[in-house]
């Protein structure tokens, strides 16, 4: 499983497709151990990495995953298959903010179009179970939510922008409770309130 995991982060990095930092996604699999998390939704398969390594924490994880990525959905089930891990883990193809998903998850895993973070939230709360978390990454988005000023482009301004509305969107969230970690590319880990 080590070198299916290291082929994954060499093929992310060439081509660069944004996987989970090593830091960030060490903290999310002890989150779902700490937290004993049973079925994972997660938004943005991207290769099927983050989905592999939360599915590895314990036997009794299942995953969903939203992609709407053809090739990148391709890859995903061609490396799930690898880690045998396809009874465990269902990809689904599609965009998320078109798919309808009636079932409830202990845990959803937002790292997706980062435009569109606030949507993935106010759409997929109602998915989780009572108690559960919902975790955002790249709330840093490489340093530059931080230091807006180093941004020449004017969609990436603008992306970054979105990532910081988003933030002060979760800081203001009356329904849930967030807590920000500077781990990977920035996490932040909300809690419904009772």
């Amino acid at each position: 499983m080590d070198d299916l995991i290291k082929e994954m982060e060499c093929q992310a990095e060439e081509k660069n497709i944004p996987i989970m930092q090593k830091k960030g996604i060490d903290f999310l699999c002890k989150i779902i151990d700490k937290s004993d998390v049973k079925n994972i939704l997660e938004i943005g398969t991207a290769i099927g990495y983050s989905a592999i390594k939360m599915a590895l924490v314990n036997d009794n994880i299942t995953v969903t995953s939203i992609e709407r990525d053809q090739d990148r959905y391709i890859e995903a089930l061609k490396n799930i298959k690898k880690a045998k891990l396809d009874k465990r883990i269902n990809v689904i193809f599609g965009d998320a903010l078109d798919t309808k998903i009636n079932e409830k998850y202990d845990l959803i895993f937002i790292d997706a179009a980062k435009g569109q973070y606030i949507r993935f939230f106010e759409k997929y709360k109602e998915n989780l179970n009572p108690g559960g978390i919902i975790v955002s990454d790249n709330l840093s988005f490489h340093g530059l939510v931080e230091q807006k000023e180093r941004i020449e482009s004017r969609n990436l301004r603008q992306l970054v922008g979105k990532i910081k509305k988003y933030i002060e969107f979760l800081e203001n969230n009356k329904e849930f409770k967030t807590k920000f970690y500077k781990l990977g590319d920035g996490i932040a880990i909300s809690l419904k309130e009772d």
